[in-house]
């Protein structure tokens, strides 16, 4: 019962917020094309099984196009699929931003991996020619998330949708068909739709008070400033997160930041939790570890011999709407797992990782870590990147200066205008 009473809370809250920011987006008018028009519906639109569950529920634009729920974020950071009961194993990453990740690749100069999205980098983009549209469409099939049962279920509902109209006018007449000869390509309109409208300027807006600093009409803060400049020196933010007019802060790679397990993270009690066909979620229970990009290089005939040296790696993610949230008290989680609930505590952790000493139990949470001043074991003890963060030597004062240009990233800053001075 008390189970129960929790999903209930839980889905309450999400109505609220969806509600919430749906309204809010409609608020202000973006210019978007016929395909980005239709790609915002098809996000916003609960396609799935049951009918509750949107692209909007995990990414919302409100907080960053990411997780919305304050409750979820505290704890294990990872959101409920349309079967309540049932959770993936990580968090959201944002979708701002994301259409600007390359085909997954292996960049030769760089002796790295670049592209792709999900934090595993598996949405390669190779299928449709971009990452976004490749990653878009996971989720519809998911049984921990949008939990439809075939392509041709999602086509019935988008076809029985009051946007299916625009549809066929942007695919053409005849396109919403979900016959066995016709789905194939349907499923793989609304994926590129979806991407269109995650490309658009009402998703990826750079709109920040860092952009408006950059084009001359706003000034950072002295402690922004001073942010600015320990981001692109001494802090080394900036050598994976980049600086500069419409960068995404991203350099699109991967890496092992030695971020520890989340103890609160729902997916290790899915072992306990059975799919369609009776199988267990997460077989492994609390002694899963999250592979991250290594995992999926294990699953390719082209990458499988570098699995090893990339266990443990996960998607640098964008910084842009970093900070961006309802108000200063409101959570949000970090990192592939949401282990970390503030700007100051993962900025911390970058600082100290290796400093400070080892907590005696991996399964300490983020509040009870800082309490305790120690950090504990990395989750993937392998190829943890030692030269960029770990023993950075800034000072409390310096780890707050660089939050506070972090919190510069977020879209929607509004120039103030000058008043008319009086001759």
């Amino acid at each position: 019962m008390r189970t129960n009473r929790i999903v209930l809370k839980e889905l309450i809250v999400m109505a609220f917020f969806m509600i919430f920011f749906s309204a809010s987006m409609t608020a202000i008018a973006f210019d978007l094309t016929p395909k980005e028009e239709l790609g915002k519906y098809l996000f916003f639109d609960n396609i799935s099984s049951p009918d509750w569950v949107s692209c909007a529920t995990c990414h919302s634009p409100d907080v960053g196009w990411t997780g919305p729920n304050p409750g979820i974020n505290k704890k294990g950071a990872v959101y409920r699929g349309a079967i309540p009961t049932r959770f993936g194993n990580r968090k959201p990453p944002s979708a701002a931003y994301a259409t600007l990740s390359p085909i997954f690749h292996f960049d030769e100069d760089q002796g790295l991996f670049v592209g792709g999205n999900f934090w595993d980098g598996r949405a390669t983009g190779e299928r449709l020619g971009n990452p976004a549209a490749d990653q878009a469409l996971g989720p519809f099939l998911n049984p921990v998330e949008q939990n439809n049962s075939s392509k041709h279920a999602v086509c019935i509902q988008v076809a029985a949708s009051k946007y299916a109209g625009l549809f066929e006018d942007v695919w053409g007449p005849g396109s919403l068909d979900c016959s066995p000869t016709g789905v194939e390509a349907m499923y793989d309109q609304i994926g590129l739709s979806i991407a269109a409208y995650e490309n658009s300027s009402e998703v990826n807006q750079f709109s920040s008070k860092y952009d408006a600093f950059l084009a001359g009409t706003a000034q950072l803060s002295d402690e922004e400033a001073s942010g600015l400049a320990l981001f692109e020196g001494e802090a080394m933010c900036s050598l994976c997160h980049p600086t500069g007019v419409a960068s995404a802060f991203t350099d699109f790679a991967y890496d092992n930041l030695g971020v520890p397990r989340n103890p609160d993270n729902p997916f290790y009690d899915m072992d306990e939790e059975l799919l369609d066909d009776g199988s267990p979620i997460n077989p492994a229970g609390r002694d899963w570890i999250d592979p991250g990009l290594g995992g999926f290089l294990e699953t390719t005939l082209e990458w499988q011999d570098d699995a090893a040296e990339n266990m443990g790696k996960q998607k640098v993610p964008t910084l842009r709407n970093v900070g961006k949230r309802y108000g200063n008290g409101y959570p949000k989680a970090y990192t592939h797992n949401g282990y970390f609930k503030s700007l100051k505590s993962i900025v911390h952790f970058y600082n100290t990782r290796d400093v400070k000493d080892t907590c005696p139990d991996p399964f300490t949470t983020e509040k009870n870590a800082l309490k305790m001043d120690c950090w504990p074991v990395p989750e993937v003890a392998e190829n943890v990147n030692t030269d960029e963060l770990g023993d950075l030597g800034l000072t409390d004062e310096e780890e707050d200066a660089v939050v506070a240009f972090m919190n510069t990233l977020s879209d929607g800053f509004k120039v103030k205008k000058k008043g008319k001075g009086h001759h």
